[in-house]
């Protein structure tokens, strides 16, 4: 390290505002959703494309992030990142002006592009700034601050977006197609100020890490393996592959819960609820991860990641089964319950499955970035049996997928023998 550089904890604190702003960007889609499902008339399957965008973003641009990483290392490709992301946050001004879906589902996959970015570099960015063996918990508290984002951005924005009259279909159709254009105008151009104001917030994020001295850890990316394991040998270890797979199955269900919600929660047999105020609701899912991350960063640091994640997982279950089982309050209240659990699941995840994989580390991590694609199919999957047999027991989507999380923590994630060897010599010259 550069004697100009930052301590690591200096380096942690900087990085955590990164978690926190692309968490707020993600959340947001919670709150397009229903926005732009309204402005466009269009069914459940068509709106979660804004999801299956969005995280199509990362499978495809994942291996290209990595790329970048590789070659200007961790500090630089988070700069990089925030520029694309606010480029895309910037692209939602013509897009409401014209309007277009498609536009807007352009702008989306750019902005994405750069979150990708941003997770590839940053997620493992943290878990190597200091001893491996306190890398979950590392990884949570920043976590916890990407869950203050998404609980923030939907309860402060959420309103602005969603302030207007949600006009019916049949009331839609009632109008002239001149009052149908005009109304859809008047209803897109409301995310126009709030991101334009991310977008100059996203750059000016930009110069501040580009100012600030963070240490590169150039030399923990894979441009330093003097092996250049392809990325077959890296999937050979075991419990990264079933990483990827846990990061697939997670942040699809999580995403696919967020993204239902709002219509979920407002329904005359849950919450009878207006959207405005089931958005402001998103903050208790929201809320609660980043609640359970705090707690989570603590309990990481007396018990056994791998049970703890299978634990959570097993809770989630059970209140996905409440939910999808009664009305009302119960209902209601389970299934924003879920964000408390879900916590500790990602990054719980995304560091054991990098467990010593020392150089690998980066493309380790850019694999477990494109298992975030999952957000793209699942929520697509549930839309489409939502469709068919309605949102309350579309929820057996999700389910199965953490059950799958069960798994990983009790059994797929062990590190089996002869495997994860490159922890200790390779890793030891960047953990000071």
């Amino acid at each position: 390290m550069s004697r100009r550089d930052m301590s690591y904890t200096a380096a942690l604190a900087v990085v955590t505002i990164i978690f926190f702003t692309w968490g707020g960007l993600t959340s947001l889609n919670d709150v397009l959703i229903p926005h732009l499902k309204a402005v466009f008339n269009m069914n459940y399957a068509q709106s979660m494309l804004i999801q299956s965008t969005f995280f199509g973003a990362y499978f495809l641009m994942s291996l290209p992030a990595s790329k970048v990483v590789a070659k200007f290392g961790y500090k630089n490709s988070i700069v990089i990142g925030l520029i694309v992301a606010a480029i895309g946050a910037a692209m939602f001004f013509p897009a409401a002006r014209i309007p277009s879906y498609p536009l807007f589902l352009g702008a989306l996959f750019v902005l994405a592009s750069g979150i990708t970015l941003l997770q590839v570099s940053a997620n493992p960015y943290i878990s190597l700034l200091g001893d491996p063996a306190g890398a979950p918990s590392r990884l949570n508290l920043a976590q916890a601050l990407n869950s203050l984002g998404t609980t923030v951005f939907p309860y402060v924005i959420g309103p602005l977006i969603l302030s207007g009259a949600v006009l019916s279909a049949a009331d839609l159709a009632a109008k002239s197609v001149a009052e149908q254009a005009a109304y859809r105008a008047h209803e897109a151009a409301a995310v126009q100020m709030p991101y334009m104001i991310i977008a100059g917030g996203l750059l000016l994020l930009a110069v501040f890490v580009y100012a600030m001295r963070i240490p590169s850890l150039k030399e923990a990316t894979e441009s330093a393996d003097p092996v250049h394991h392809s990325f077959g040998e890296v999937l050979s270890q075991k419990h990264l592959l079933f990483g990827v797979i846990a990061i697939f199955v997670y942040v699809g269900a999580e995403v696919s819960i967020g993204s239902f919600l709002i219509n979920y929660i407002s329904a005359p047999e849950i919450g009878n609820i207006s959207h405005a105020v089931a958005a402001e609701h998103l903050a208790y899912y929201w809320g609660g991860a980043m609640v359970g991350r705090f707690i989570g960063a603590a309990l990481l640091q007396r018990f056994d990641a791998r049970r703890l994640l299978a634990l959570a997982a097993i809770v989630v279950i059970v209140l996905l089964a409440l939910t999808m089982g009664t009305k009302g309050t119960i209902a209601m209240w389970t299934v924003l319950a879920i964000g408390l659990f879900n916590s500790i699941m990602f990054p719980t995840i995304f560091t054991i499955a990098i467990e010593g994989l020392g150089p690998m580390t980066s493309k380790a991590s850019s694999l477990l970035i494109m298992g975030i694609v999952g957000g793209a199919v699942v929520p697509l999957l549930q839309g489409a049996l939502s469709d068919r047999i309605g949102i309350q027991h579309s929820f057996v989507i999700p389910l199965i997928c953490y059950a799958f999380i069960v798994w990983y923590g009790l059994s797929g994630a062990r590190i089996r023998a002869g495997q994860g060897q490159h922890s200790s010599a390779q890793a030891s010259g960047v953990m000071h």
